[in-house]
């Protein structure tokens, strides 16, 4: 197959901007990595996003832009279009070398039991402004197949594990908004799931609190107390009790169990909580991971890290301490999908979303419309 050089893209769940990433690929077994960047949302920008989420609470038709959605998809494209501007002008990169942009969007709605999923942002328009063909709208044929739409990288996943020569059970653990685990062993296909809240509830806590947007590094969750009554009535959610595959919207879980709480308090409870819900997935897996490799803004989190190290049974590290990039990681696996994507190769498949079938996905948008 031959090597595509692809730029993967990527704004999660929790809204802070968007990740950029260059790697070369066959879209199978070849993975080499390029540069990596980010590029901040402004306060402006994650308002209006916020926004967008409360006016897509209510939808049901993924196609439509009421209200603030259409104004928050223009503002995601022109963000994604700039970030990608300046990473190849910073990295003097020829436009015309790149084969392909992967294209996540943002997402402001995901109800698979619905048959719905949203990401907005415009393929075509950023395919048009950047002079680059551009995979996007990954989630949406394995939604409409039965599946969850979500986790949507593990393929991307499988890959670096036998590109690193790991053996034996390995666990990626991508905590976003959302946290999900791609559960990798030899000669067998991926298994993989969200596992619950990643950094979105703390998020919303430290905004509603402080007004800032994350508790960077965890300190305000350092100088709390885990709350162990309010931790075990939100591990009581019946989500964790179903196996895999199985997927979460962001607003899946409320604040409402720490409200009585010191912010303090409150951000360990939180951060505790997404730690344990990770040991609620054990169980439904063939086998105790062996290494457990965390990725994502969350691994930027030492107490959250802290809290998976001390509540796991499992020898856990981080991306970047395995030569992976933490910060990178989703992007790279966009680059990767976008790939498959040209090549006609599955993206999802039955262990990793539960559609029926290994399952091609993603829209192309050439440029010119061609």
């Amino acid at each position: 197959m031959p090597l595509y050089r692809a730029i993967g893209l990527m704004s999660g769940t929790s809204m802070d901007g968007v990740d950029v990433a260059l790697i070369e690929t066959d879209g199978d077994a070849s993975v080499s990595f390029g540069p990596t960047g980010f590029y901040a949302y402004t306060d402006a920008d994650r308002a209006l996003l916020r926004n967008a989420l409360a006016e897509a609470a209510t939808m049901d038709d993924r196609d439509a832009r009421p209200g603030v959605l259409a104004f928050a998809e223009r503002m995601v494209t022109d963000r994604h279009a700039e970030a990608v501007e300046t990473f190849l002008r910073d990295n003097a990169i020829d436009a015309a070398s790149v084969n392909i942009v992967g294209f996540h969007g943002q997402t402001v709605l995901h109800r698979p039991k619905q048959k719905l999923t949203i990401q907005i942002g415009d393929g075509q328009a950023l395919a048009d402004r950047l002079g680059i063909d551009v995979a996007y709208d990954f989630r949406a044929a394995d939604i409409a197949a039965g599946g969850e739409g979500a986790p949507i990288v593990p393929v991307f996943h499988r890959a670096l594990v036998t590109a690193g020569g790991m053996k034996g059970e390995v666990a990626l653990l991508n905590i976003g908004g959302v946290a999900n685990v791609t559960y990798v062993a030899d000669g067998e296909h991926p298994i993989a799931c969200d596992t619950g809240p990643g950094n979105a509830l703390i998020d919303d806590l430290m905004l509603q609190r402080t007004g800032a947007p994350i508790d960077r590094h965890g300190h305000m969750a350092a100088r709390g107390r885990v709350n162990e009554a309010a931790l075990l009535r939100m591990l009581a959610h019946p989500f964790f009790d179903q196996p895999p595959p199985k997927s979460l919207d962001r607003n899946a879980f409320a604040l409402e169990p720490i409200v009585k709480l010191s912010t303090e308090d409150a951000a360990a409870t939180l951060t505790a909580f997404t730690a344990a819900s990770v040991l609620r997935l054990f169980p439904h897996l063939p086998n105790q991971p062996q290494l457990l490799i965390v990725c994502g803004g969350g691994a930027r989190n030492p107490i959250l890290v802290r809290e998976l190290v001390m509540r796991l049974p499992c020898k856990v590290t981080t991306a970047d301490a395995v030569g992976w990039s933490a910060d990178s990681m989703e992007a790279q696996g966009f680059g990767y999908l976008a790939a498959r994507v040209l090549e006609g190769l599955p993206i999802t498949f039955p262990t990793t979303t539960g559609v029926p079938q290994a399952l091609r996905g993603g829209r192309l948008a050439r440029v010119g419309g061609r």
